[in-house]
């Protein structure tokens, strides 16, 4: 069981009464997995012809563009039109080498594995229990936080008044993020010779710093009442939002190995998390995966380990039930977002890499 009945829901706790309904998306589902910084980048691009159109303009400039889910979307819908947002064009093994241009590869597919809720405690228990014993360097004043991950997604694009399932090439993705999180740069297959991600937002739960993840409680069930309090109101539900969140947490940060075990075992109180045997990543590595099923999305979020030693690999959406996308078109089997972390450290500049660290 992933909760003790005698306990009340995460949901029931008195600071989330009131939730709001689910918020409307103005992008087809899945596409608010897209990875934030390069809606981010897209943003900084189109700013300066936001006056041009009122819609634009009408879009207050101080939301903070790292949030993707509630905030960032909208924003994202008028500032995109038109663009096409970065996709995948690998075979269900993986390979890079498999890789077509940019919005002309077919949708990745995947066989949908089965999920088993038995055990899925005691696994995230040794998965907890590995990160708190695996060392996590620590950021100081002037570093960077440098991550690189593999990053693919399956998208309806439209056309005229025609629409169609698309995917773009496995994009290799550099960010850097100060301890702070006010200065960052991204390079991306958008962005070769990169492009800027300084923010003047402070850091919040759903657009963390490297400082603000430090602060953060490392009781599972303080931490688990935090996310839930915050991130109430978005999303398709507040156990849903809850996961994502902490998904976020573990893929687009460098969080300590204390944080890290407390997500984990924060994650196995989340109602309907699951596992299953076998999940492959962007990067084309097999894994036992932590899931959960979400009903009104018919997705399931995968994040996948290392069967032997549970380390992160990455993450990954399947559609499990039903459709999506504009006009339904994304069907069951069709892996709508996977991203998968390939390096991770604390370098000394920006634009550093660890291969060339000090």
């Amino acid at each position: 069981m992933n909760a003790s009945p005698s306990q009340p829901h995460p949901a029931e706790w008195p600071e989330a009464a009131g939730l709001l309904p689910t918020v409307e998306r103005d992008l087809p589902t899945g596409r608010h997995d897209f990875h934030k910084e390069r809606l981010m980048a897209r943003i900084h691009e189109d700013l300066d012809n936001a006056a041009a159109n009122p819609v634009r303009a009408s879009t207050p400039k101080q939301r903070n563009p790292f949030l993707r889910r509630a905030v960032l979307l909208p924003i994202a819908a008028c500032t995109l039109t038109g663009a096409v947002l970065a996709g995948v064009g690998l075979s269900e093994s993986g390979d890079p080498d498999q890789a077509t241009a940019l919005g002309t590869g077919p949708a990745l597919t995947t066989t949908v594995g089965a999920s088993d809720a038995r055990g899925v405690v005691q696994l995230l228990d040794r998965i907890s229990l590995a990160a708190q014993e695996t060392p996590a360097p620590k950021a100081g004043a002037g570093q960077f936080i440098y991550i690189e991950s593999k990053v693919a997604s399956t998208y309806v694009r439209t056309v005229g008044d025609k629409s169609s399932v698309v995917s773009d090439g496995l994009d290799t993705r550099r960010s850097w993020k100060s301890p702070d999180g006010h200065r960052g740069w991204l390079i991306d297959q958008r962005h070769e010779d990169g492009t800027s991600l300084d923010t003047t937002v402070d850091p919040y739960l759903n657009a963390p710093s490297y400082d603000y993840l430090a602060a953060l409680p490392t009781d599972p069930d303080t931490l688990l009442k935090k996310i839930y309090t915050e991130t109430a109101g978005h999303g398709p539900g507040p156990d849903a939002e809850a996961f994502t969140t902490i998904g976020d947490l573990l893929i687009e940060s460098h969080p300590s190995s204390e944080l890290s075990a407390a997500l984990y075992k924060a994650a196995s109180k989340i109602p309907g998390v699951v596992q299953v045997e076998d999940a492959v990543d962007a990067a084309g590595r097999h894994g036992v995966a932590v899931a959960r099923f979400e009903a009104k999305t018919g997705q399931r979020t995968e994040w996948i380990f290392d069967k032997s030693s549970f380390s992160f690999l990455g993450e990954r959406t399947v559609q499990v039930e039903g459709s999506s996308g504009d006009h339904g078109l994304i069907k069951p089997g069709t892996v709508v977002f996977t991203q998968a972390i390939t390096a991770r450290a604390i370098v000394d500049d920006m634009r550093q890499t660890p291969s060339r660290s000090a």
